[in-house]
């Protein structure tokens, strides 16, 4: 049972307000996704992030192939992190933690996620060339998009 890691951060030149105000919001992470992905959120995120919110998606990762994707915020911090958790969908783990601190002239982003893939040996046979680059893509696509938004620092 392998479980894997990402981690990522980046520097906005945004308030902690501003930075909490867009990644508290579900709505958002449609925005911050690449488009290929067909990301489009079904139910649950009708307001801002809270324990226990359960939200649908409907994502195609890869091949066109549409998935149904249910994630838990299970722990909110106003303005210091929160953790989202795949309920259903296709990973066999997902656990991802998003923090934000404060630092000169912006903020920190810091984003830790463990996964596990499905299949067995056949989800660790395909991760180096098709499930890691793909996260790393989404997470470039992500870090890009931001500083477009809100700029560099």
């Amino acid at each position: 049972m392998k479980i894997y890691t990402l981690h990522a951060k980046q520097n906005l030149p945004i308030t902690m307000g501003e930075a909490w105000n867009f990644l508290s919001n579900p709505a958002n992470l449609k925005i911050i996704t690449p488009d290929y992905m067909g990301f489009h959120i079904q139910s649950g995120a009708d307001r801002s992030m809270f324990a226990g919110q359960i939200i649908e998606y409907i994502v195609t990762p890869i091949f066109g192939l549409k998935t149904k994707w249910v994630t838990e915020i299970t722990h909110v911090v106003d303005k210091e992190y929160f953790v989202d958790e795949q309920r259903f969908g296709p990973y066999a783990l997902w656990h991802h933690k998003h923090f934000i601190k404060e630092i000169e002239g912006g903020v920190e982003m810091e984003d830790l996620l463990h996964y596990k893939l499905p299949f067995g040996f056949l989800g660790q046979f395909v991760h180096p060339f098709l499930i890691k680059p793909k996260l790393d893509e989404i997470f470039e696509y992500r870090k890009n998009k931001l500083v477009e938004l809100f700029g560099a620092m």
